[in-house]
């Protein structure tokens, strides 16, 4: 919404008549359109003079020598802040600089405080803040002293005949829409809408418009180099276009949070028709997946993600940067030992985890974790889900490798919820290296997203566990419930291995897992020479059906002694895989429930 000027000449009339499509303008008249286009003007004549009588009566009252003058050559800053860190070092630098300061409200207010000399908005519009501070600055007055073209005299002549004056710097921040939508106990509707900032999108996007001749600044972080940039005065056109970006892109993600609040205050669908997700840089890493690559990581800023949890939110407290594939790779691990609800760890390597091991004493659940396969998890992340204490960093730190009992144990990162500060303390010492992260779990029902080449794939992240499904029996032997919970913690084993995917367990222990096979019974094979001899009684999960049992993976299985198979079941050889089993005495539950991960 534009306000007129408290006085419209001629001039604003014919401004007025302005949006009239030039294209009709210059279309043949017939008496008709003359006739219609008097009419039209004489409308619009009649709407400005009921304008002006209206601005007459709210017109404030400003001094001669107080209205602006562009030929008077004055160097000008217009500041409007939400947040007012660092303002009064702002507005001193400025002033010293030799600017006329323009503000609003609470920001003029401020400045004054600091000693800032300030010209308030209304003195250039010669209207008061309306609408509950909803028009300030949505005004020729202000708009056109930020788009005006220094290059093109007819907009100099333009700002001179309607007696405005050219801005040079905006600073700029706008409501903070994003952290009272976000805050504990939420926000009610009405009150979201009026956090949506409308004056300050519109300056901003006008000054970084116009970024040749405006300078527009939207981070207190970017204020000390204005200032040295405006001492020198020199003409950096890549220094005003990497601040125009800036701008542009702090209003594309803040009106992203208000898309994203919005769809979610009406439909509460989880997959909008479209959809924007803003990220922001946490860190320029060393390299990508390999050497040759360029990387860097960001953090997800969507509404959805606060507070939701996760390994790009984890704090490090010690050790090396982080690298693309530890990324990956805590991530994998701190994703599947979430999972668990009695003490567990969890060692992963490449994404899959080659140990896992839930046990009342964590001491013994991570030397067991090891165990499971010493030579994959050297190297590897451990997670752990309770905190790490004293005990548990000394067993970290002192471990010796099952293979040979000498060699210490050694991991790229290890991952818990918290730390003691003893424990803390201790893994420190165990190498200048170690990533230490404390993370906190991933909220459930978040989106999923993947990227394939020119699209993205979008699906509710995995979140099932073993007290969420049936495991129902279909053959003629029923587990025993010891069985039956190896069935469980092998199952949710399995969910969290590359497919194709087996897991042999025993005891809540992972004893063998085979992963990433094009076929399955090359995984189960795998997965039986990590198990060994305990392979015998143990619980096999697979994360898909068996397309074929006879002399293929389930006989095999049954063969080495398995005590109970779970699957999902869905095959059209399901009733070979049932005959198996009844034939070798083997206990077989279907899930209806598939697990592949990609």
């Amino acid at each position: 919404m534009l306000s007129l000027p408290a006085s419209p000449s001629t001039a604003a009339a014919a401004a007025k008549l302005s949006r009239v499509p030039s294209a009709a303008l210059h279309q043949k008249t017939t008496s008709a359109d003359f006739f219609s286009q008097k009419v039209q003007l004489n409308s619009l004549r009649s709407s400005c003079s009921a304008i002006k009588s209206m601005a007459d009566s709210q017109t404030i009252s400003v001094p001669k020598n107080e209205q602006q003058s562009p030929a008077s050559g004055k160097k000008q800053a217009l500041i409007s802040l939400s947040d007012k860190k660092d303002l009064a070092f702002l507005g001193t630098g400025l002033q010293q600089l030799g600017y006329t300061i323009v503000s609003t409200g609470g920001t003029a207010s401020a400045l004054e405080g600091a000693g800032v000399s300030v010209t308030k908005v209304e003195q250039l519009t010669h209207f008061p803040e309306m609408l509950d501070g909803r028009v300030k600055t949505l005004h020729p007055n202000i708009h056109g002293g930020i788009l005006a073209r220094r290059d093109q005299k007819h907009h100099m002549e333009a700002l001179s005949e309607h007696g405005i004056g050219s801005f040079d710097v905006v600073v700029v921040n706008l409501y903070p829409f994003y952290d009272k939508v976000t805050s504990t106990g939420g926000i009610e509707f009405e009150d979201g809408i009026e956090n949506i900032d409308i004056g300050g999108p519109a300056m901003i996007r006008a000054a970084a418009k116009n970024h040749k001749d405006v300078l527009i600044v939207v981070d207190n972080e970017d204020y000390p180099e204005l200032l040295e940039f405006l001492k020198v005065d020199r003409d950096d056109q890549q220094f005003r276009r990497k601040l125009a970006w800036k701008a542009f892109q702090h209003c594309a993600s803040y009106d992203s949070a208000v898309s994203e609040w919005l769809w979610k205050q009406t439909m509460g669908d989880k997959f909008p028709p479209s959809f924007t997700v803003p990220l922001e840089l946490k860190s320029s890493l060393r390299y990508g997946e390999n050497p040759h690559q360029n990387a860097a990581f960001y953090v997800d800023k969507s509404i959805s993600e606060v507070n939701a949890g996760g390994i790009a939110t984890a704090i490090q407290h010690h050790g090396k940067e982080m690298s693309y594939n530890n990324y990956l790779d805590a991530d994998a691990a701190w994703n599947c030992v979430s999972e668990f609800q009695n003490p567990t760890c969890v060692i992963v390597k490449h994404t899959n985890p080659c140990g896992v091991a839930s046990r009342g004493d964590i001491l013994e659940a991570y030397r067991l974790a090891v165990k499971g396969d010493p030579v994959s998890a050297f190297g590897g992340i451990v997670a752990f889900n309770i905190e790490v204490d004293e005990a548990l960093a000394k067993e970290i730190r002192e471990f010796r490798s099952p293979t040979d009992g000498e060699t210490r144990m050694f991991y790229e990162i290890v991952v818990a919820p918290k730390y003691t500060k003893k424990g803390l303390e201790i893994l420190r010492g165990k190498s200048k290296t170690l990533r230490i992260l404390e993370a906190k779990s991933n909220e459930k029902g978040k989106l999923s997203l993947r990227q394939v080449g020119g699209g993205w794939l979008a699906q509710d992240s995995d979140d099932l566990t073993p007290q969420d499904i049936q495991f129902n029996v279909v053959s003629d032997k029923s587990p025993a419930e010891s069985e039956l919970h190896d069935a469980e913690f092998a199952w949710l084993c399995v969910k969290h291995v590359k497919s194709n995917a087996i897991v042999i367990a025993k005891n809540n222990c992972m004893l063998g897992m085979g992963s990433g096979q094009p076929n399955r019974l090359e995984s189960l094979r795998i997965s039986m020479r990590k198990a060994g001899d305990e392979v015998k009684g143990a619980a096999l999960a697979s994360d898909a059906f068996f397309p074929f049992a006879w002399n293929d993976a389930v006989e095999e299985a049954c063969e080495a002694g398995i005590g109970v198979i779970a699957e999902p079941g869905g095959s059209i050889r399901d009733k070979d895989a049932i005959e198996c089993c009844n034939k070798y005495g083997v206990s077989l539950l279907f899930t209806n429930v598939r697990h592949f991960r990609h």
